[in-house]
Formats: C-alpha cells, sequence, structure tokens
C-alpha cells in the first residue's frame, strides 16, 4: 500500500479528506489478536464510536482503494439508518468505478437503502437485475435472487 496505493493523489485525497487514518504496526498489541490481524495489509473502515463496518485485507491498488472507502462510508451512513446519505455515496461509487470490486456490493447495498426509504420492493427487483446483467459472476447476484420474487 505504501509503494503503490497511499502515494496515489486521488487516494491520498480521498481518505484524508473522509477519514482519520490510524495506522498501527501489524504486531502490536493487543490490537493485533482484538482485530484478527494475521495478514497484512488490513485496512477497517470503523465509526467514531469505534465499531467496525466494512474491512479489508491484502492489497488494494488505487482503483479499488477509493471505491472499498466509500463502500465503506455508504455502511456507516446505511448502519445508522440516514439511508440519503448511504444511498448518494452508493450512487456516486457506483457512477465513478462501476467496474470496481465495491460495484456488486453497492448495487446491493443501495437497493436495499432504496427499499427502506421506499417500501416499494419494485427497488430490491431492480437490485437482482442489475447484478444478473451487469455482475452475473459476483457472489451478491445468487443473495439478491430472492427479490426477483417479490
Amino acid at each position: 500500500m505504501d509503494a503503490v496505493t497511499y502515494p496515489n493523489a486521488k487516494a491520498s485525497k480521498f481518505l484524508m479528506e473522509n477519514f482519520v487514518p490510524l495506522r498501527i504496526p501489524y504486531d502490536e498489541q493487543p490490537y493485533m489478536d482484538s482485530f484478527k490481524v494475521r495478514w497484512t495489509p488490513r485496512l477497517f473502515i470503523m465509526d467514531p464510536e469505534g465499531s467496525t463496518h466494512h474491512d479489508a485485507q491484502g492489497f488494494l491498488p488505487p482503483d479499488e482503494f477509493v471505491p472499498f472507502l466509500k463502500l465503506g462510508q455508504a455502511k456507516i451512513a446505511f448502519n445508522a439508518n440516514r439511508l440519503d446519505a448511504a444511498v448518494d455515496i452508493l450512487e456516486d461509487l457506483l457512477k465513478e468505478s462501476a467496474a470496481s470490486g465495491s460495484a456488486p456490493e453497492a448495487v446491493y447495498l443501495n437497493g436495499v437503502s432504496q427499499f427502506k426509504k421506499t417500501h416499494d420492493a419494485v427497488a430490491l427487483k431492480k437490485v437482482y437485475l442489475r447484478l444478473k446483467f451487469d455482475y452475473p459472476h459476483s457472489s451478491w447476484t445468487p443473495r439478491a435472487y430472492p427479490y426477483w420474487h417479490f
């Protein structure tokens, strides 16, 4: 991450403007055990109270790092029931990074957020259809399959 991702201007700018980054050595106790860090890099997106909402293990290139961070932001908003904020973040992620590894989960979470806002099952059907056609090999596609039947 130090050699490629963090020096990237877009990645570092987004990180510094939207997060309070904290680097802890991989073998630092008690964190290694409490966060179950067994391989690095290990990234956690946490809320101000210290609850983890999103994490990743392993290297993320710059074009995957920003979508990963945005998905973490959206999950924090979603879990706080700030659905409008979650939708805004997810739609931005999908507009800017539709080919990223975070995109299929963003589609899923966006549809669920839309449904929770409107209680209209059409939002869930759209999730499945978008995943089926745009991300057919994603693990999120079969998770959305039951929504097709609403």
